[in-house]
């Protein structure tokens, strides 16, 4: 792909993110190729439906997501994961909205992402700062919930605290 070409195709799938971010199944590819300082054929050039965008932009964010877990904590991470939820939630919606394939590659990308978090719990683990017995099915279903429940920060940040001392080793 000529230079040109991948800058107006990360534009692109940056502006997505924005759009259906926020928009969801309502937002538009016209929206994105107007924001983007591009025609709606560009777009269609790129990604030849909505849903290929719409999984080109989840499989990017998960890439991104499991970037950024390498060198985090568990915590922190979880908390990042949970802050972010709405926006991918969002994105997720309009994908399923377009008929997006849910074995694709953004499939992929998830199952990759959710690999590190369990590398990242196994660490914790390891240091002590999780209870050896919980396992990542139930580690995901908090983050689901957690993630899902649409609370504004501070109810967040106190249920946050509420399943960290839950998955906090009991005792000395």
């Amino acid at each position: 792909m000529r230079t040109d070409g991948q800058a107006n195709r990360d534009r692109i799938l940056s502006v997505a993110e924005e759009v259906f971010g926020s928009g969801g199944p309502a937002a538009s590819t016209e929206e994105v190729a107007r924001r983007a300082g591009v025609g709606i054929a560009t777009v269609f050039r790129h990604f030849p439906t909505k849903a290929a965008l719409l999984e080109a932009v989840l499989t990017r964010r998960f890439d991104r997501l499991h970037a950024e877990a390498r060198g985090a904590e568990f915590h922190d991470f979880f908390r990042h994961l949970v802050a972010d939820a709405a926006t991918k939630i969002a994105i997720g919606d309009a994908f399923a909205d377009a008929g997006g394939d849910l074995g694709g590659t953004a499939a992929q990308a998830s199952l990759r992402l959710r690999q590190a978090v369990g590398e990242l719990l196994d660490r914790a683990q390891r240091a002590g700062t999780v209870r050896s017995e919980v396992e990542l099915p139930e580690v995901y279903a908090l983050l689901i919930a957690t993630s899902r429940a649409h609370l504004d920060a501070g109810v967040r940040d106190r249920v946050l605290a509420i399943v960290f001392a839950g998955l906090a080793p009991s005792g000395p």
